[in-house]
């Protein structure tokens, strides 16, 4: 098995998919379900992204050989898969908030440019997928189901949220003597990493970075909150 090459039909194929499975969910769970059986169609869909990545790793551990200082659920989007219905279960407004940016910037490149080793049909591929796909299934649905929207607190509220993961993460790699996140050094192969200068130096760039990037996640929701807002305006004084 090949690794996966962006553009081919192993990439598009899964996002194609994903696309057409989200709007029919989306649009079945908002027209013909109630708000119990809402709930518990997206807490079904964590279930699954989660219980994929656990069972990945149990089946690497039994089968193959499993290095804890590399292939541990530490990475951001492994770690979100796992605890995705920790959200769809406590319904918390603050972790979708948090959630939503983290799912949004984290999920985005690898679907754009993905790092798949095996392509289909490895159980590396399938599980590569349904954790980018189907962080963002489940994000979209909480907005558009619930209508849920991030304001401007919602940006520092998860860049205050990503600190805490990534010191926990620093002291796992210490603990482990890996390097989970490229938060100890920068990885070996060639990487953009490789334009921000040394460590920590790169470390503060990729931060620097996150703040546009998050407040461009925002904008959509900003101009809808406009828009509402113009409307009830308007409203008022017809």
């Amino acid at each position: 098995m090949e690794r996966v090459q962006i553009g081919s039909i192993a990439h598009i194929a899964p996002i194609i998919f994903a696309l057409i499975f989200g709007v029919l969910l989306i649009k079945f769970a908002k027209h013909k379900l109630g708000l119990k059986q809402q709930y518990k169609v997206v807490h079904v869909l964590a279930l699954i992204i989660s219980f994929t990545v656990i069972f990945y790793h149990v089946y690497n551990v039994i089968f193959h050989t499993y290095n804890f200082k590399t292939d541990l659920p530490l990475f951001l989007c492994s770690f979100m898969a796992l605890i995705i219905p920790i959200l769809t279960h406590y319904k918390k407004y603050w972790m979708y908030e948090i959630l939503l940016f983290w799912i949004i910037a984290g999920t985005s490149q690898g679907v754009i440019t993905p790092d798949i080793a095996e392509g289909f049909p490895s159980l590396d591929y399938f599980r590569y997928w349904i954790v980018h796909l189907g962080l963002l299934v489940v994000i979209f649905y909480y907005t558009i189901v619930f209508k849920q929207k991030p304001n401007i607190k919602s940006i520092f509220k998860s860049i205050l949220a990503l600190q805490v993961y990534m010191v926990v993460i620093m002291i796992l790699n210490n603990f482990l003597s890996a390097n989970y996140s490229y938060l100890n050094h920068k990885p070996e192969s060639t990487s953009l990493l490789d334009y921000f200068g040394e460590w920590p130096y790169y470390i503060l760039v990729v931060q620097l970075i996150l703040i546009p990037y998050f407040f461009l996640i925002y904008l959509p929701f900003y101009m809808m909150n406009r828009k509402e807002n113009r409307i009830t305006i308007s409203q008022k004084f017809d």
